[in-house]
C-alpha cells in the first residue's frame, strides 16, 4: 500500500512540472507535437526510473555520514556527502548517454525530432530534482525510491503529453497573435498547474 501511495503522490500531488515547475525548458520546447512529446516523456521515465535507485544506493552505501560502516568500523565516521551533486550528475549523464545512443540506433526519426533536447535530459532540472528529493525524503528502502522515480517520470510524461495534445488542438484556433506559441503554452501550463492543485486534497 505504501508503494501505491508513493506512486500516486509522485504523479499527481508532487508532479515535477505542475507542483515544482522543474524541467520546464524541454517541456515547453518539445511539446509542439504529441509524437515527440511521447518519445521524450518515455526517455524521462526511463532515466528517472534508473538513476534514482542507483543514486539511492550511492547515497546510502557510499556518500552520507556513516554509509561506509559496512566496510569496517574505522570508516563509520566518514562523510562524503559533499560529493552528492557530482556523483548524482555523473550517474545521470551516463544513463542519458545510453538513452541517446539507443534512440539514435532504433529510432532515428525520433532522434532527429528531439534534437538537442535529448542529450539535455542530463541537465534537466526534474532529473536532478528527483535525486535530490529522494535524498531529502530519506526512503527506507530501494523499492520505495524506485517507485518514486518511476512515478515522477510518469507524472512528467503525463504533463508533456497533455500539453502537446492541447497545443496541437489549438494550433488552428482563433488565438490572439501575441499569445500564439509560447504565450499560450504558459497560460495552459498555469491552468493545468491549478487543476493539479486539486489533487493535494487527496489523503493517502
Amino acid at each position: 500500500m505504501e508503494l501505491v501511495n508513493i506512486f500516486i503522490r509522485s504523479i499527481f500531488i508532487e508532479n515535477m512540472i505542475f507542483a515544482y515547475f522543474l524541467g520546464m525548458c524541454s517541456y515547453l520546447a518539445v511539446s509542439k507535437k504529441v509524437n515527440t512529446a511521447v518519445g521524450l516523456g518515455m526517455a524521462v521515465i526511463f532515466v528517472l526510473g534508473v538513476t534514482i535507485p542507483i543514486n539511492y544506493l550511492l547515497e546510502n552505501y557510499l556518500l552520507k555520514a556513516g554509509a561506509l560502516s559496512w566496510l569496517g568500523p574505522d570508516l563509520a565516521d566518514v562523510n562524503l556527502g559533499f560529493l552528492s551533486f557530482i556523483m548524482f550528475i555523473a550517474v545521470i549523464a551516463a544513463v542519458v548517454q545510453l538513452v541517446e545512443m539507443a534512440v539514435e540506433k532504433f529510432s532515428p526519426t525520433l532522434y532527429s525530432a528531439l534534437g538537442i533536447f535529448l542529450p539535455l535530459i542530463a541537465v534537466n532540472c526534474s532529473i536532478l530534482g528527483g535525486a535530490l528529493f529522494m535524498q531529502e525524503k530519506d526512503f527506507p528502502n530501494i523499492g520505495q525510491a524506485t517507485v518514486y522515480g518511476l512515478g515522477s517520470g510518469v507524472g512528467w510524461f503525463i504533463a508533456i503529453v497533455a500539453i502537446a495534445a492541447i497545443r496541437e488542438k489549438i494550433r488552428y484556433s482563433n488565438v490572439p497573435g501575441p499569445l500564439r506559441g509560447l504565450g499560450m503554452a504558459f497560460i495552459i501550463t498555469g491552468l493545468m498547474g491549478i487543476a493539479f492543485l486539486s489533487f493535494s486534497g487527496i489523503k493517502l
